[in-house]
């Protein structure tokens, strides 16, 4: 302000040693003061951004976005604060574990200014101690932690951290809403010994999945064997059950056959004529099997009276007129 100024007090003294501008110098100095008053006095804030104003030193007013009015030489704006989220880089430290092995870590910071005024005042930099009291606080609870916790605890550290740095930004006009590990990495040593263990876990689950296969495939030969032999006796048993039963049925059919084959003998026997036709019957079989035995075997054994035909005839006879004889009696009863 103070330098513009002198500028326009330069320029006035410098317009009265021409003679063109010498009748000028004054408005131009007026001019050039009114302008200067005007570009001090006026002040544009872009949106989503606080400008905080002191009056002689002193904090006066914080001008909201858009057109706002000071007082030159009294006011000035003394800062200027985005009330958008921003990312904060942590820069990369090394934590020690309750099973003291090293970790280095980084993460990064997600915050707002809430208040402008304790932005201002509330801290000499408020982002050296979101940073500081963010490394501070992640070093203590990577300490509660073993390594293996670690790795699958990156929540609960998260956050933990947001927490602190919370509650401490308070005073600082500040909130953070997020913290974030970004890198969690050990020794090579250590990195070298898990990934021996990973390789060992796998082989493991892949020996473990390749016997219980073996296994499975073992259960299932033998229950399809088992059902093999199931079936097969099964068929086998229905199978002799359905021979038994033809069996018995045609058992049944020849002998129903054959009962009915004699009564019908008997009754032709009882007929006038039947008992010619029976002596005719059975001397025709009694040559005929003669003749038969004679092509099947060169050795016959015969009678001791050969020629005694109507002797073996008669004797067959008496039996059929004797079973004649019967069915007349069952007849007659």
């Amino acid at each position: 302000m103070f330098i513009k100024l002198l500028i326009a007090f330069v320029i006035s003294i410098a317009a009265w040693f021409f003679p063109l501008t010498k009748d000028y110098a004054v408005w131009i100095f007026f001019i050039a003061v009114v302008a200067i008053f005007v570009i001090e006095g006026v002040r544009i804030v872009p949106q989503q951004q606080a400008w905080v104003v002191e009056r002689l030193g002193r904090f006066y007013a914080i001008l909201e976005p858009g057109l706002n009015l000071i007082i030159p030489f009294m006011d000035r704006v003394a800062y200027e604060h985005s009330l958008k989220e921003v990312p904060l880089d942590v820069p990369e430290q090394t934590c020690i574990t309750k099973d003291n092995t090293q970790l280095s870590v980084d993460g990064i910071i997600y915050y707002q200014v809430t208040d402008p005024r304790l932005a201002s005042y509330g801290s000499e930099n408020y982002l050296m101690a979101i940073t500081q009291l963010a490394q501070t606080t992640l070093r203590s609870e990577i300490g509660k932690m073993e390594l293996d916790k670690t790795f699958e605890s990156r929540d609960v550290i998260n956050h933990q951290i947001v927490g602190v740095l919370d509650e401490a930004g308070r005073n600082w006009g500040v909130k953070v809403l997020r913290y974030e590990i970004k890198n969690l990495t050990p020794p090579d040593a250590i990195l070298h010994a898990m990934q021996a263990q990973i390789t060992a876990e796998r082989e493991k689950r892949a020996l473990i999945a390749k016997s219980e296969g073996e296994r499975q495939e073992e259960i299932n030969l033998a229950d399809g064997q088992k059902q093999a032999a199931i079936l097969t006796s099964e068929g086998e048993k229905q199978a002799a059950i359905n021979k038994a039963q033809g069996d018995a049925t045609a058992i049944k059919l020849i002998a129903e056959a054959t009962a009915a084959g004699v009564r019908a003998v008997a009754e032709a026997i009882g007929e006038k004529g039947g008992m010619d036709a029976a002596n005719l019957k059975v001397a025709q079989q009694y040559v005929e099997a003669f003749a038969q035995l004679a092509k099947a075997s060169n050795t016959l054994i015969i009678p001791a009276n050969t020629s005694d035909l109507a002797g073996f005839i008669a004797t067959a006879m008496s039996v059929l007129d004797k079973t004649r004889q019967g069915s007349k009696g069952a007849a007659t009863a």
